[in-house]
């Protein structure tokens, strides 16, 4: 894996170890993922479009074009591939505020 990833690829499995992925899922099937990062920070990805709102996403992904993914987003297809993914199942409402929340903490 730390050939194919790089080194995301650790830090990944060790998110996965810790357990620290969750599929959040509401009653119309809309889903994303929130990962509990190793700062102790909760990160909303997407794993649809291949998204995570990490710092690290954001600048080594997006703005420098050197990696493909961030830890988190590999944590999350590795949990998926292993069966460890935390299920949490909220309301349309709750969702929202989920997604809602990341954009006000961006902006």
């Amino acid at each position: 894996l730390k050939f194919i990833f790089g080194p995301s690829a650790v830090p990944a499995l060790d998110l996965v170890d810790q357990r620290s992925v969750t599929r959040v899922t509401s009653p119309s099937g809309r889903t994303a993922y929130q990962v509990l990062g190793s700062s102790g920070k909760l990160y909303t990805c997407y794993s649809s479009c291949h998204f995570c709102t990490c710092p690290a996403f954001g600048f080594t992904v997006l703005q420098k074009n050197e990696s493909l993914l961030c830890k988190h987003i590999l944590a999350i297809y590795l949990s998926q591939a292993m069966g460890a993914c935390q299920e949490l199942t909220v309301s349309e409402e709750q969702l929202t505020s989920i997604l809602l929340a990341e954009e006000e903490d961006e902006g």
